[in-house]
């Protein structure tokens, strides 16, 4: 199985840095994964061998295949690859995999602005469509997949034309 864990265009230093240590891969090794991919943005983390933009790194530890990269041009495929997604708290990411049904594990950047994605997670949480954690928790969090998520419900563009119908008094 493989996992997928994104930063998006942010830097998430403590979740990349986690993310290839012991606990971490242990938790994933024990619920099947054998393959983990990690799109590390500009986050900071301590590898001899850092990729430069563009540039895809292997390694393996703790028992899994590890593939690192700073970003790609659209994380689409390697969403649909994915058997697990882990990713930091963009609205973005968080719509894009949740319209694919895939089980989506969040965790907020403490360091942001107002704690925003704290906010967006906790709601979403509470509505069952994914699992929001800290970093230190995360291999917590891993121990129950599979999780049960309700079904986010699909785009629908006439609902936001609604809305702008009803502001500006159309309706």
């Amino acid at each position: 199985m493989l996992a997928f864990l994104t930063v998006g265009s942010t830097r998430f230093d403590s979740l990349v840095s986690f993310a290839f240590g012991d606990e971490f891969l242990s938790s994933l090794r024990t619920k099947g994964f054998t393959s983990l991919v990690i799109q590390c943005g500009n986050s900071a983390f301590e590898l001899a061998d850092n990729p430069q933009n563009g540039e895809k790194r292997y390694l393996k530890r703790g028992g899994v295949d590890i593939e690192y990269w700073k970003f790609h041009p659209a994380l689409d495929e390697e969403y649909r690859k994915a058997d697990l997604i882990i990713s930091h708290a963009g609205s973005g990411t968080i719509l894009e995999v949740l319209r694919m049904g895939k089980p989506l594990i969040v965790v907020p950047n403490p360091t942001l602005l107002d704690n925003h994605q704290q906010e967006l997670a906790s709601a979403l949480q509470t509505m069952g469509y994914l699992a929001t954690t800290t970093v230190e928790e995360l291999p917590a969090v891993v121990e129950h997949f599979p999780f049960q998520m309700n079904t986010f419900p699909p785009f629908d563009p006439s609902r936001f034309a609604r809305v702008v119908d009803e502001a500006m008094g159309f309706i």
